[in-house]
């Protein structure tokens, strides 16, 4: 008999087993608690949120060495306080057993679908928004009824320690418990047996996440990433696509899992395109060294590997154009650059970038941008800019991703009522507002009978002529 040989145990704040048990106990010792419970776990995470919001700043703006305050304003606290005021006031809808039909030769009878929590949810925070990527699962699973235990980035460590400390006032550790730790604490938390683990991270990380799910048969949601594309259309006028393209790629310099990873350009709007997007940047941001609206690279390990696809892409033949030539740099502040005549031999077209780096692509008919999308790993997001409803409506049809912003980017991940999830490469699963709640549930199929009892016709023995009518009835 071969035995099993076990990882070693890692040094972590807590011990993870130990805490994996109370919080299972806890479960099973209120294994369905009632709306007006989960409501209450909401509303004092979100007043937590709100009256802790600058010291959650000053935290991510310190893991950066520079996050802007707006930013984390829009894109961590907003984003996390409404999608709480969401689940709290839908939340009793969603609990409500779902009536469904059954069947006229299954009658009398009735069926339901009962949403019943699913015991302890693991949560894999990543480093780009350390806040909101930890509240949006945790709202879910909490409004499903769920005991949660995170897993913080080793790279955000500031944001970890104040997160850890708001949680712990707010919950105790067997409803809500917070793990710090290096990457081998990360593995460890990854084994845990539990009822459902979502990731957010690297597609390549994504794959030892499910594989380390899969020991326990644990169900997972993965949220990765991709080269995220934007198109371009020959009708949309270029100073509104180039702004809000602006945005979405300078948005925390880049460091967004939805942010436009390259754009598809008509090739005799390529240069003109240019020109409108270097606008709309210093627009933005008329300065970049001092500026503190605009984010800098999270660490110096992602800032030299940016530095290096810019190497890499000059080498290998793309015209770059960095759009603050000669100003001077302050700490990880990288400037936004265009990226054109590039090919798929370099890096910066086989990786996603998660940074302020923009590849541009010419296309010369719509039917060749779809076909380059569609050659490609499926993307987290697709952007489409053109007003004709037609092209918009070919667009959704003959592409997939795992959301779309039509005329706009990033802000479908804002709207609590759509969900967010990825395809393929790019993810799968999905949780934000009803479907997160959906997500952390197990949907129970209920059919219920009283007395009288009709199925009696189809017992043995068979070949009775009831059955024969039954079937001459139903099976036609």
């Amino acid at each position: 008999m071969t035995s099993i040989t076990m990882p070693p145990p890692v040094s972590s704040d807590l011990d993870l087993d130990a805490v994996f048990s109370a919080q299972r106990q806890a479960f099973a010792d209120n294994p369905m608690p009632p709306a007006a419970q989960r409501r209450q776990w909401l509303k004092h995470l979100r007043e937590a949120l709100v009256s802790e919001q600058e010291t959650l700043i000053a935290a991510i703006d310190s893991d950066f060495s520079g996050r802007s305050r707006d930013e984390t304003l829009i894109g961590e606290l907003l984003s996390s306080v409404q999608g709480l005021r969401d689940a709290e006031r839908h939340l009793q809808r969603w609990m409500r057993p779902s009536r469904r039909k059954v069947g006229l030769a299954f009658q009398p009878a009735s069926a339901k679908v009962l949403y019943q929590p699913l015991g302890v949810v693991g949560v894999i925070v990543p480093w780009n928004y350390p806040l909101f990527l930890a509240i949006g699962p945790m709202t879910g699973a909490l409004a499903a009824g769920n005991r949660v235990m995170l897993k913080l980035s080793e790279a955000t460590p500031a944001t970890g320690l104040a997160l850890k400390a708001l949680l712990e006032r707010v919950f105790p550790a067997d409803l809500v418990s917070v793990v710090l730790g290096e990457v081998e604490v990360g593995q460890a938390f990854a084994r845990l047996p539990f009822d459902h683990l979502l990731f957010t991270g690297a597609t390549s990380v994504g794959r030892h996440v499910m594989a380390a799910a899969a020991q326990n048969l644990t169900p997972v949601t993965l949220e990765l990433g991709g080269k995220s594309p934007a198109i371009v259309s020959a009708e949309v006028p270029l100073d509104a696509a180039a702004e809000r393209i602006a945005f979405g790629k300078t948005f925390n310099a880049g460091q967004t899992c939805v942010a436009p990873d390259y754009v598809l350009v008509p090739r005799e709007r390529l240069e003109a395109f240019a020109d409108a997007y270097q606008r709309a940047v210093q627009r933005m941001f008329p300065r970049l060294a001092d500026n503190p609206d605009y984010s800098a690279i999270i660490n110096q390990r992602q800032f030299e590997r940016l530095e290096r696809l810019l190497v890499d892409a000059r080498e290998r033949g793309a015209q770059v154009r960095d759009l603050y030539p000669g100003e001077p740099r302050q700490g990880r502040r990288l400037p936004p650059h265009l990226l054109l005549a590039v090919n798929d031999s370099m890096q910066v077209m086989q990786d996603e970038i998660f940074g302020p780096l923009l590849p541009l692509v010419p296309y010369d008919h719509l039917d060749d941008a779809l076909a380059y999308v569609n050659q490609r790993p499926r993307p987290l997001a697709l952007y489409y800019f053109g007003y004709d409803r037609a092209e918009q409506a070919r667009v959704l049809r003959d592409t997939h991703s795992g959301g779309v912003c039509l005329n706009d980017t990033l802000l479908h991940v804002a709207q609590d009522d759509l969900p967010f999830g990825g395809i393929g490469p790019s993810g799968m699963g999905h949780y934000h507002g009803h479907e997160g709640f959906q997500t952390f549930s197990k949907a129970k199929a209920v059919l219920t009978k009283q007395r009288f009892n009709a199925a009696r016709v189809i017992y043995p023995p068979y070949g009775k002529a009831l059955q024969r009518l039954v079937y001459k009835l139903f099976i036609r």
